[in-house]
């Protein structure tokens, strides 16, 4: 069983997860390009019942991502750290924001998402699969 545990950046909101499976993947998309401020997300992708928020709420922003599909990220409503990306096509799987997670470095990468819109200079590690749709 793993656990990983994060929260945002003032701390009002702290959440927990725990389960099984595990995927993260680079996402380079211009949503998530746009809603994290950086080059690419990464998206730690798990099964949502595992999660737990053990303080503070989060709020949410519902907008239809490049797959033409809804999505809703979740964020502090606080600081406004982005948190977590919840995709109605998928509704039993929630994306933790790595960056969010108070042991980033446990999380690797297994490919990237929508590699045709990266930026130049964004980091694109050569050795994963890349997709140009979300991929698997």
């Amino acid at each position: 069983m793993t656990t990983l545990k994060g929260g945002c950046l003032c701390g009002a909101v702290r959440f927990q997860w725990r389960g099984e499976s595990v995927s993260a993947s680079y996402c380079h998309c211009l949503d998530c390009r746009k809603a994290t401020g950086g080059p690419y997300t990464v998206g730690v992708g798990v099964d949502a019942a595992g999660l737990t928020i053990s303080s503070g709420k989060t709020k949410g922003y519902t907008t239809v991502a490049d797959s033409g599909n809804p999505i809703t990220r979740q964020f502090c409503p606080k600081c406004g750290s982005p948190l977590f990306t919840k995709a109605e096509v998928c509704p039993d799987r929630v994306w933790i924001k790595a960056g969010s997670l108070d042991e980033p470095e446990l999380i690797k990468p297994t490919h990237q998402s929508w590699i045709g819109k990266a930026v130049p200079w964004a980091y694109l590690d050569r050795d994963l699969p890349s997709y140009a749709g979300n991929g698997p």
